[in-house]
This record gives structure tokens, sequence and C-alpha cells, in this order.
């Protein structure tokens, strides 16, 4: 026969209860998204350029941190691009960045300040080489940009390293052969649409979108580059990092007759220093990862972060914060 539990073991029952749901809480605020320890702090996140996929990928990645870990308070910070960026890393001028991994590999090899303490996060996505002129140009290959006036870049962007390197590569010099102009993004397709410059070199994830806009307002088309592959790697070791790749026909929408075309592409890190909070640092790991598609919803190039292949960093080791990340959610 059934009876009636005593106040005691009423009392017992629900201490029991209450301890499974205490236990129940402490789980899933391990396991959910930004689980574990909740870090505070502030942190800089150098990003790049304005109309630069950098730019509107920090500027996402700062919302999602924002939401999810209210305690870190992050600024972003604009730059001229890579260089910058691990510069400003390595010199503590900023505690994260994206950086592509030939800036990174190249301040390695000239032992640059700090150049020792530089630790990874996260592979992100890939860096496409743009070589844009108008659809109407005689320029057909990098050599043809002899005596024009091309758009290199910054003198701290990623994007007037690799110019620079592939001119070398087409056995031209940036310096004497061409008039070289250095200004950001926006400045660049601005002149070209004026045909104040007869061609510019760009480095971003797919689609950038001020070529977007600048597809939009006037025709445009890409210059092949994947014939300078076997140069460029001859170069040094920094310039192994650069792969053959293809810009899909589809990668401007806006672009009418637009072809597939053979180029070069070098992946992005995300960088910090090992000296960074590993909290923090896992905070940040699990944000790149966890925010994936809702970033890729505005910059498509975030849609091919992924976990797997994330931890593929060279030339740089994993913070240990990254590490314990990957190591406690493996996919």
């Amino acid at each position: 026969m059934l009876t009636s539990p005593t106040g005691t073991g009423r009392r017992r029952a629900i201490r029991a209860v209450a301890a499974a749901v205490v236990a129940l809480a402490l789980l899933l605020w391990w396991l959910l998204p930004g689980g574990g320890t909740r870090p505070r702090g502030k942190v800089t996140f150098a990003t790049g350029v304005g109309h630069g996929v950098y730019a509107k990928y920090g500027e996402l990645l700062e919302g999602g941190i924002s939401e999810d870990f209210p305690g870190l308070d992050v600024r972003l910070v604009s730059s001229e691009g890579s260089v910058d960026n691990v510069q400003k890393v390595a010199g503590g001028r900023a505690d994260f960045a994206i950086a592509a991994a030939d800036a990174v590999a190249q301040y390695q090899a000239d032992e640059e300040p700090g150049y020792g303490d530089l630790r990874a996060l996260a592979r992100l996505y890939d860096d496409y080489i743009q070589l844009v002129v108008p659809a109407g140009s005689d320029i057909h290959r990098a050599q043809d940009l002899a005596g024009k006036r091309v758009g290199v870049g910054q003198d701290k962007s990623g994007v007037q390293l690799i110019a620079r390197r592939l001119l070398q590569a087409a056995e031209l010099d940036m310096n004497r052969d061409l008039d070289a102009v250095r200004v950001p993004i926006g400045t660049m397709t601005e002149q070209l649409q004026e045909r104040r410059l007869d061609a510019f070199f760009w480095s971003g994830g797919l689609p950038t979108a001020a070529v977007t806009e600048l597809g939009n307002r006037t025709r445009i088309r890409f210059v092949p580059l994947n014939n300078l592959l076997g140069p460029l790697h001859k170069q040094s070791e920094s310039a192994h990092y650069y792969r053959s790749a293809v810009m899909p026909a589809d990668a401007y929408p806006a672009l009418r007759n637009a072809k597939a075309v053979s180029t070069i592409a070098v992946a992005n890190l995300l960088i910090t220093t090992a000296g960074a909070d590993s909290d923090i640092t896992e905070a940040i790991t699990r944000e790149v990862i966890g925010q994936r598609d809702e970033i890729a919803r505005r910059v498509h190039a975030a849609q091919l972060v992924d976990q797997r292949t994330a931890v593929f960093t060279d030339p740089l080791e994993l913070h240990e914060g990254a590490q314990r990340y990957y190591r406690d959610e493996k996919p």
C-alpha cells in the first residue's frame, strides 16, 4: 500500500530536485555558446579600410561578441590592412586583428619586433587577388600595366604587398615601370570610374562591397593572374602562402557577361599574441565559429569559415585559448 511521504521525506525530495535543477543549469551554462567562464575586460580589434571585407566582418563579429559576452568591451580600430594589422598586434596597439598569412609570414621572416609572440585563433576565409580594369581596357595581363596608372593600395596594406610581388613576377618594378597610386579601395574604385586610374589591384574576400558597387555603376572586368604563381613562389618563403584559385563567374552577380577568372588566393587569419587572456581568446574563437552563418548573411566570405579547417593557421601556432575551444568543441 502506498503511503504519503513524511515531512522529512518531502524536504529531502525537494532538496534533491533543487540540486538537479542547479546541476542542469550549470551543465547548460558550460555547453551552450558562451558557456564556461564569462570573460570580462576591454579588447581592441583592428579591422581594415572602409568598404573592405575586413571592416564589415569585424563590425559584425563585434556585434555578436557584445551580445553573447556582455562583459567584453570590444573597440574596433580601422587600419590600412594586413601589414598594418600585424604591426598593431605585435606592437601592442591592438589585441586582435585579421591579417593575411603572407603578411604574417613576411613579418616573421624579417624578425620584426614581437614576431615570436604572434598567435592565431582561426583560419578564416581566403582573399582573392583581383586586378580590375574597365571592360574595354587594353590590359589583358599583368605585363600590360607598364606605363599605366595603377592603384596598389596603401603602404601598409596587404594588397600593396601582393601587388608589388605580382608586378615583380611580371618583370615590372612598381616604382619605375608604372604610376603606382597608393590609395584605399574606395578611392581606387572612384578613380577607375572617372578614368583617373587604368587599373587597380585588390585583395579581399568575395564579393567585396566596393567592387560590387563599382560594377553597378560602370562596366569592369578582371585580369587573370594565375600565370604569375610560379615566378611568385620563387621570390621568397613567405610567397609560398599564395595558391592558385578561380574567381567564379557569379562572384559579382551585377557584372554583365562575367566569366570565371584564374587568379591567386591567400588565407586570412585571426591573430593575437601569446600574452592574450585565454578566456577572452576562447570566447572570441567560439564566436567566430558559432556566428559563422549569421555573419555570412552580410559577408558572404564568412560562410567558408569551418571548424574543421580553422585550426590550420600556418605560419602561426594556435593560442592556448583557441586550442581549448577546438579541443572541447570537436565537430
